[in-house]
């Protein structure tokens, strides 16, 4: 069920980018039903290039990461929306970008978005309750 949760917790923070920023949209959609099923096929091919390519290039640039004191991750976010965008512009919907500096805000966006609604969906276990017998 996490994975669900996480496309389209996906889905919304991308939907919400392309709310704020101009150049930052979703095509191939004319009904709101297809629209929405469009952002949930771009969160997903972005939650998979998050899991199989952002470890990699972390790993990689890890220097970086230090030298910035991890402000490259701005970076990388937005190169994974660009990888997103580019994969999708091989289909009729997706995801489009018109330049690296929207990519920038546009994963500023996606992260802080992605991290409030998976902090408002973790599931929250209540505290350890002892069961003393006295006898």
């Amino acid at each position: 069920m996490s994975l669900v949760v996480r496309i389209i917790s996906n889905g919304i923070a991308i939907w919400v980018a392309t709310l704020i920023l101009p150049g930052f949209t979703v095509v191939g959609a004319t009904s709101t039903l297809e629209r929405v099923g469009v952002y949930l096929l771009v969160g997903l091919i972005f939650g998979i290039v998050n899991a199989v390519v952002k470890p990699i290039v972390k790993v990689l640039s890890f220097p970086v990461y230090i030298l910035t004191l991890g402000l490259f991750t701005l970076i990388v976010n937005a190169l994974m929306l660009m990888l997103t965008a580019w994969i999708t512009s091989a289909t009729s919907w997706g995801l489009q970008i018109d330049n690296f500096g929207t990519a920038v805000l546009g994963g500023l966006i996606v992260s802080v978005v992605s991290f409030a609604l998976s902090a408002m969906t973790k599931r929250r276990e209540g505290p350890a309750v002892a069961v003393v017998r006295v006898d």
